[in-house]
């Protein structure tokens, strides 16, 4: 799912369980600029639901899930949004 863009962020969640993918993934988000890609792995099978959500909340965009045997592969694009209070 990576390619070569330098503006693609890995994030490896791999063994980490609930909530924590989540919260990991909120303080990446957070912390990127709009535009960039972040690609979050996860081998906690509730992270297909969770991370779709917090995409939504946070107002990013998910442009594809991918299942590697036990892993989940998101691929986010960090949107351009209001600062979070």
């Amino acid at each position: 799912m990576r390619d070569e863009d330098p503006d693609c962020v890995d994030l490896d969640l791999s063994g980490l369980k609930c909530p924590l993918p989540v919260l990991r993934t909120r303080k990446a988000l957070r912390s990127l600029p709009a535009g960039r890609t972040l690609v979050v792995t996860c081998t906690d099978p509730l992270a297909a639901l969770d991370i779709p959500n917090l995409v939504r909340e946070e107002g990013a965009r998910l442009d594809a899930v991918e299942r590697r045997a036990e892993r989940l592969l998101f691929r986010i694009t960090v949107s351009a949004r209001p600062p979070h209070s």
